[in-house]
């Protein structure tokens, strides 16, 4: 499979043997709304052209919730109770959905705060094999909500933060109405570090960073007013789950380049995606290296001439910045090839100090100064133009994918090239 082309995903054909559609509802507590939701949603799945199943997820409850989930359970061939001992929504959905033998896994909230009309456009991409993940949107141009200023305000903020950080492309994170195939689940869920509210975040987040398709589908939705979520404490939990998803991205902790090799999803936006991430991560780790360089420089100017200091403070800001961009920038791994890539990365480095050394020299020669503080304005202004060269020879050269003709795509080993980041960064 080459670049830009999407692998053909197998359509979800009826099996009677098991359901298409295992529609879970995660619960804590919820004696009062369960039965109402379960013969609810019981009675729109029969309207649909797919076996479903509904699978109540009970999150340690304490009050009458288990016993009636077991007699829904018992009343229904169609309903089936699972029993956790710990809370949290995330982990229900782990539990349930690894275990899950239905091929479009959906979960929803027990309150029904959206349409159930939209469970069809939610589900259809992912039976067909359009989409790997589908999630319902109440910031969509076309959705209709109806909710208090507090929770609006807080919701569009933090998707604003998604996207300022984690540079997220859909819309609504935490809208309690989504669905994923189950070859999808398997992969990402093993992942998925959070189990509670952040879930949902990081689920989306890991889907989209290893290149699959999420599908949105704008919902009507009306708040529930007895909702017994702590809007403030989810948020704080919310801030720490993107601050350490981040993080481990830009680590290139998570081997998603690998699942989407497995998923067979390809990369003309993740080509993309890899790119700006890599400008990111480059340019941060050029800003570290230009300072270091400057710092350097003036310390070794004390007590060598000019140029001696230049290239001394170029050879070991080099060295590092090499190291640096292969480990976090390009995603190289392992020892193999780290001599042969520093050894390249020394030659761009002898482009740049024939750069930088002609114009310590037109400093030298244009104003007739040899002032520490104007030959530091000139270099870093020259290791500006040095940086953007190093880039396009570490992407095109350095550190460039090898394609080989049996290898269908796969980068070339024998050079220590395991590219696992693919854009975790962007």
């Amino acid at each position: 499979m080459t670049a830009g082309q999407t692998a053909e995903r197998p359509v979800v054909e009826p099996d009677l043997a098991r359901p298409v559609l295992d529609v879970v509802i995660p619960v804590h507590n919820e004696q009062d709304a369960l039965v109402r939701a379960v013969q609810t949603v019981r009675a729109h799945l029969s309207t649909l052209p797919y076996r479903a199943r509904v699978t109540i997820a009970d999150n340690a409850s304490t009050d009458a919730t288990e016993l009636l989930g077991h007699q829904l359970a018992h009343a229904h061939d169609d309903v089936r109770m699972v029993r956790l001992a710990q809370k949290g929504r995330g982990r229900a959905l782990k539990q349930v959905w690894s275990r899950s033998d239905a091929e479009v896994l959906v979960y929803m909230d027990v309150d029904l705060s959206t349409d159930l009309n939209a469970l069809l456009p939610l589900v259809a991409p992912l039976i067909s094999g359009h989409s790997d993940v589908a999630i319902g949107s109440r910031l969509s141009p076309a959705s209709r909500t109806v909710r208090g200023p507090r929770r609006e305000v807080i919701s569009r903020c933090y998707n604003v933060l998604l996207r300022g950080t984690l540079r997220a492309r859909f819309r609504d994170a935490q809208c309690g109405f989504k669905a994923v195939r189950r070859d999808v689940a398997a992969e990402l869920l093993p992942l998925v570090e959070d189990d509670e509210w952040f879930f949902d975040t990081e689920l989306l987040v890991l889907a989209e960073r290893a290149g699959l398709r999420i599908h949105e589908v704008p919902v009507d939705w009306v708040d529930d007013p007895d909702s017994s979520v702590d809007v403030v404490r989810t948020a704080l939990q919310d801030l720490r789950g993107m601050a350490r998803l981040g993080g481990a991205l830009v680590r290139g902790r998570l081997p998603l380049a690998e699942v989407q090799a497995r998923l067979g999803r390809a990369a003309r936006e993740g080509g993309e995606g890899r790119l700006r991430a890599q400008v990111a991560v480059f340019a941060a780790i050029g800003v570290a290296s230009t300072l270091a360089y400057a710092l350097l420089y003036v310390l070794l100017r004390h007590a060598v001439p000019a140029q001696a200091a230049n290239a001394l403070a170029l050879v070991l800001t080099a060295v590092a910045n090499t190291a640096a961009n292969r480990r976090l920038t390009f995603g190289v791994r392992g020892r193999s090839g780290a001599v042969t890539h520093q050894a390249q990365g020394l030659l761009v480095l002898g482009c740049g100090l024939v750069l930088t050394s002609a114009s310590l020299w037109l400093l030298h020669r244009a104003s007739g100064t040899d002032h520490p503080l104007a030959e530091v304005v000139v270099l870093t202004l020259a290791n500006l133009c040095v940086t953007v060269l190093r880039f396009v020879a570490m992407r095109t050269w350095i550190f460039r994918r090898r394609r080989g003709p049996a290898a269908g795509g796969r980068v070339d080993e024998d050079r220590g090239m395991h590219h696992d980041r693919a854009h975790e960064a962007d």
